[in-house]
């Protein structure tokens, strides 16, 4: 499969890096400049978080964990706080956003089509599970809510169920998404660390961002043959 020159830019993986993996891929040879890829990576970057936040079907710790690869080879502390902040900003923004759309879907006599997304990823088990504990622990499950796959939507609709207001989701979202990027981010320099290249490093993030992402519906799968 050939990518497209801009989309790897944009990704602010180098295209040199890319040679050694695909030598014969139709990239052209012009390389962009280190300020310009940063340019275009980090709006990308920022882009692409906030969608995912507010359409879960991109895997943004995939995305974070990429970044943080790259940054880790330029040894330049600031473009792992640029990483850091671009990715923490955009998913804080991206979920507050959706609350508030899922709260104008509660108040709403017909719903919306927002609150339906969110009801069609939270399964009536995980959405008990939420509430049970959001009742027990408040806001701490709200910033746990996070970093455990397939975990933020059922307490973001067990919050709206309890009638949050947006000013109290905020409070527990603001450390949710600081944690999150954080985690990612430490992923990707793992990645990075173990291997010489900026690619190897950005696969390794990737594989290892959705093995953690199906663990824990594999392991359900597993479980209930069992529990039958």
């Amino acid at each position: 499969m050939i990518l497209p020159a801009a989309l790897i830019q944009a990704a602010g993986v180098p295209l040199s890096a890319l040679s050694a993996v695909a030598p014969s891929a139709a990239v052209p040879a012009t390389v962009v400049p280190d300020t310009t890829q940063q340019a275009i990576g980090y709006p990308s970057l920022f882009l692409l978080v906030l969608i995912g936040a507010l359409v879960p079907v991109v895997p943004t710790g995939a995305l974070v964990s990429s970044a943080a690869v790259v940054a880790f080879h330029r040894a330049a502390p600031i473009s792992m706080l640029l990483v850091f902040a671009t990715a923490s900003l955009a998913a804080f923004l991206g979920d507050v956003a959706l609350y508030w759309l899922g709260r104008r879907g509660m108040r709403s006599r017909n719903g919306s089509r927002w609150l339906e997304a969110i009801r069609a990823r939270a399964p009536e088990d995980r959405l008990t599970q939420a509430q049970e504990k959001l009742a027990d622990h408040d806001v701490t499950v709200l910033v746990l809510s996070r970093l455990v796959p397939a975990g933020r939507l059922p307490v973001m609709l067990a919050c709206l169920i309890a009638e949050w207001p947006v000013r109290r989701f905020v409070r527990g979202n603001l450390p949710a998404c600081l944690a999150w990027a954080a985690t990612y981010q430490l992923i990707g320099v793992l990645g990075g660390s173990l291997f010489a290249e900026p690619w190897q490093g950005v696969l390794a993030a990737i594989v290892l961002t959705v093995l953690i992402s199906v663990a824990p519906s594999v392991w359900r799968h597993l479980r209930g043959p069992a529990e039958q």
